[in-house]
């Protein structure tokens, strides 16, 4: 059974930055893609961010290219979301996941809650 333990939120002024980590477990994680997705309350859970297992392509929704970056570690099974100059639109609930297709590829973990204020 894979699990998934996503930290690193917290509260955050506008213009800031913080580090999201995703240990993941029970998975052969190099051989997965991974992503990011976030829930605002009333929105449905979006996909964000993505990767390669290898790291070698990434992909962002707009809202957040050039602001956040994906990255991984297969040697710890571990997936970060370095997000920089930090919005209030962009608080919410982040979770991680294996990426199969467009779809998350295991169940969910407990995500980790952001808010930035304005």
């Amino acid at each position: 059974q894979v699990q998934l333990v996503e930290s690193g939120g917290g509260v955050v002024q506008a213009g800031g930055s913080l580090r999201l980590s995703c240990a993941v477990s029970g998975a052969n994680f190099r051989l997965y893609s991974m992503g990011w997705w976030r829930q605002a309350p009333g929105n449905q859970r979006e996909l964000i961010a993505h990767l390669t297992g290898g790291g070698e392509s990434t992909f962002y929704v707009y809202s957040v290219k050039d602001r956040f970056t994906i990255s991984r570690d297969n040697s710890k099974n571990t997936v970060y979301l370095d997000m920089n100059k930090l919005k209030p639109e962009d608080s919410a609930d982040y979770y991680c996941n294996g990426v199969a297709g467009i779809k998350p590829a295991w169940s969910w973990g407990q995500g980790t809650q952001v808010t930035v204020s304005s």
